[in-house]
């Protein structure tokens, strides 16, 4: 077996049937005094960070004179330039790492007990949230259920704008209250300028339900980062078309929505060293893909991981359980029931003779 070293969906409007409404926090709890230990919206906001009243003087609504005549550019230095101008953005989510690592500890931890991740945005940030939480389900094997994106105006506006729906209050509060959110749950509510009306009683519904909550803005001091219990500013500056926030601003909200679901599934146990073990093998490339890291794993030849992963039911773990401990498919799915399906844990463990 090769072991590679160790390291330290979504229907956003679909309400969750059949669970009771959580709405207990712990006896004594408050709205804002009662966030996990060490996360406090002020607390977690960029040093230095001051309110930005004026909408003009936020960062995502500045106009960068650098760009004042770009209309009159041949393309290429437009391009050029765009690309110079994303070149900010691992940076400004770089000085995030901190803030983004305390709140996967705190997302994982309630993955673990059972809880879920919703995604809230409205616009780009709502399209963004859909994105990485539909990818959740084939990468890591997740339940459609467990992370969800909830985007402002439902389904239609993925593909076209509606309307007035990051200004619904009420209807965020609703959503909340429909998928009935509660203490074993984390909500990211994601906008870019940080006052979507939408996403912010989202949030606060949220919180007073007991979730632990996360702001992911790309502007200081913003009434969201107020509002959750860990907040998250990637400032990126101006755009390069003024206040076109689905650029430089949507790409650094994408990276930091790659880290909190991917770490979060790490630390769930959904990869085996940097191996997608949980791999749905629903088509032709993803079947290749599952045999290879049978292969990988085992050290076999590929005719011998394809035919494991084939009598598996396209299962890898249970594939590699099988290679390595000499089992037929129901053995090793057993076996692996019996360790929380960790693989590392079930194939350092002798089986049962």
């Amino acid at each position: 077996m090769t072991r590679p070293p160790t390291a330290p969906t979504t229907n956003g409007d679909e309400p969750r049937h059949g669970a009771a409404e959580r709405n207990d926090r712990p006896h004594g709890a408050t709205g804002h005094d009662d966030r996990p230990h060490g996360a406090t919206g002020h607390a977690n906001r960029p040093h230095g960070a001051t309110g930005q009243n004026d909408p003009g003087h936020r960062a995502t609504e500045q106009n960068d004179p650098r760009y004042r005549a770009i209309d009159k550019l041949p393309t290429e230095e437009i391009a050029r330039l765009m690309n110079a101008a994303d070149t900010a953005v691992p940076a400004a989510v770089a000085a995030q790492v901190p803030r983004i690592s305390a709140a996967v500890d705190e997302i994982a931890a309630r993955l673990r007990r059972g809880g879920r991740l919703l995604y809230v945005g409205a616009g780009t940030s709502g399209r963004l949230a859909v994105l990485d939480a539909s990818e959740c389900p084939p990468t890591f094997g997740t339940d459609p259920g467990t992370v969800l994106g909830i985007i402002a105006g439902g389904p239609d506006a993925l593909v076209r704008s509606v309307e007035g729906a990051e200004d619904d209050a009420e209807a965020g509060t609703a959503v909340i209250a429909a998928h009935e959110v509660g203490p074993d749950d984390s909500v990211v509510g994601i906008s870019a300028a940080g006052r979507a009306a939408y996403v912010l009683a989202a949030v606060a519904e949220s919180r007073r339900r007991g979730a632990f909550t996360v702001g992911l803005s790309c502007n200081e001091a913003t009434p969201l980062s107020d509002a959750a219990d860990q907040a998250i500013e990637v400032i990126v500056g101006p755009e390069v078309v003024t206040g076109s926030t689905r650029l430089k601003a949507g790409t650094a909200q994408k990276l930091v929505l790659n880290m909190i679901s991917t770490i979060s599934m790490i630390r769930c146990g959904r990869t085996f060293g940097n191996y997608m073990v949980e791999v749905s093998a629903s088509n032709r490339k993803l079947v290749d893909r599952a045999a290879r890291i049978v292969a990988d794993i085992t050290g076999t030849d590929s005719h011998t991981a394809r035919d494991a992963l084939h009598a598996a039911g396209n299962e890898v773990k249970t594939a590699v359980v099988m290679l390595e401990h000499h089992l037929d498919p129901r053995a090793a799915r057993l076996l692996l029931t019996a360790h929380n399906n960790d693989l590392t844990t079930t194939l350092t463990t002798p089986p049962p003779s």
